[in-house]
């Protein structure tokens, strides 16, 4: 009894900290998640004027060749002359940053938020998380230091982060699954990793229950019923998640060249205001639905899953990966996960209509995983976010197995990030 004593009060010192996580982790993650659902109604707001309100003024197609390249060009005019005279730039380059990255400055906040809702109202081929997950953690981290000095830098960057990504994905699972790939490298004694985990989890799932009793979020395309694999199918998903990771690589080897190109040009209005341009002649070439960050566009595509031909598919997702590409090396800030999705979800749609034999569902979460494995290195948010598109458990085998030549592929190459000499990360 006398030996196991050190044992039971390490256990209970443990309890206690995590008690004592449960209230700031709830505050962090309903938090996190009424900024993000704040930015997003913003954009959204000023959204409805720019591509509805505006055109009808001036009796324009609000979709039309015209407004497209005319919008975007002004959106990037308008983000280089806020990122130009904003304090701190509104943060660093966004093509060195990543999903969960140290604090900045807390003074930096608001010009990085201003240039979000721009990024987002204007239609620029990039999503809120990264942006939205660098504000969260900076303003947790400066309030989490004052009220608890004590208190090491990494817990209020896990805490916000999981909240964010809860909010962002409307579940807690993802958070967790994110945050375990980097805590698990860290070992520990058996159930180390569900402690470290536990801070996390309780923030993610505050923020997952306060977007989703506010908004309704839902990831499920509601594609056609899937009857469960078959050899066929096996082949099928190992094709076309193989050759998603492959258009996904191609975006990732083209993104230092691209950066390099803006970066000639040395002043961010010059920068941002040809990649608008670019972005506008883009649309022009692919449609609208190759706008915006591309959550709402993808249920447009699988609600009409026969609306397009194979080529038409192949020509938005092709078009959605260069938009990608350039408005993530000309400066616009913005995360690459919402844009890599539509791009999975057209290259699915193509495989499906060149081959009608082929399922959509298995096609679309296979094409998702593929795009995703490439441009986030992120094996279990891959998964995730694949299988929560189709909503189905019987794609899980086909995306399991699928996943393996997926990942042989991208491991080991260049990230679809940059250090700060612009050279890739690996």
């Amino acid at each position: 009894m006398v030996s196991d004593s050190p044992v039971l009060a390490e256990s209970a010192s443990a309890r206690r900290l995590l008690l004592l996580l449960i209230v700031p982790a709830l505050v962090v993650g309903v938090a996190s998640a009424l900024i993000l659902l704040g930015i997003s109604l913003l954009a959204e707001q000023l959204q409805d004027v720019l591509w509805e309100t505006l055109p009808r003024a001036f009796s324009i197609g609000r979709y039309s060749s015209l407004w497209m390249i005319v919008m975007l060009t002004a959106t990037g005019l308008a983000i280089g002359l806020v990122i130009r005279t904003v304090h701190g730039h509104a943060g660093p380059d966004p093509a060195t940053t990543g999903l969960v990255d140290p604090p900045m400055p807390p003074d930096v906040i608001p010009g990085l938020l201003v240039v979000t809702v721009l990024a987002l109202a204007g239609g620029v081929s990039l999503g809120p998380e990264n942006p939205i997950t660098a504000a969260n953690i900076a303003l947790t981290f400066w309030l989490g230091r004052r009220v608890a000095p004590g208190t090491p830098a990494a817990l209020w960057i896990a805490l916000a982060s999981a909240g964010t990504i809860g909010a962002l994905f409307g579940t807690p699972v993802a958070a967790a699954l994110i945050l375990s790939e980097s805590l698990a490298a860290g070992g520990g004694a058996p159930g180390a990793l569900w402690d470290r985990l536990f801070g996390p989890l309780a923030a993610g799932a505050a923020g997952a229950l306060t977007m989703t009793l506010l908004a309704h979020p839902s990831f499920d395309l509601s594609l056609p019923p899937y009857a469960g694999p078959d050899w066929g199918d096996l082949l099928s998903s190992v094709v076309i998640t193989s050759a998603a990771a492959l258009l996904g690589l191609a975006a990732v080897y083209a993104f230092p060249y691209v950066h390099r190109a803006f970066h000639a040009l040395r002043h961010p209005v010059l920068m941002l205001t040809c990649g608008g341009l670019v972005l506008g002649l883009l649309g022009a070439l692919g449609g609208h639905l190759t706008l915006f960050k591309g959550l709402d566009e993808v249920k447009v595509l699988s609600a009409h899953p026969n609306g397009w031909s194979a080529g038409q598919f192949a020509v938005m997702a092709v078009v959605k990966t260069v938009a990608l590409v350039i408005a993530a090396t000309c400066g616009f800030r913005g995360g690459r996960i919402f844009p890599a999705v539509f791009i999975g979800v057209a290259l699915g749609m193509c495989a499906h209509a060149t081959v009608d034999a082929v399922p959509p569902a298995p096609a679309v979460a296979c094409a998702v995983l593929g795009v995703l494995l490439a441009v986030t290195r992120q094996g279990w948010l891959s998964l995730f976010t694949a299988a929560v598109l189709v909503g189905d458990a019987a794609v899980l085998p086909l995306l399991c197995v699928a996943s393996l030549p997926g990942w042989l592929l991208v491991t080991g190459r260049p990230q679809m990030q940059l250090h700060g000499d612009g050279t890739p990360l690996r």
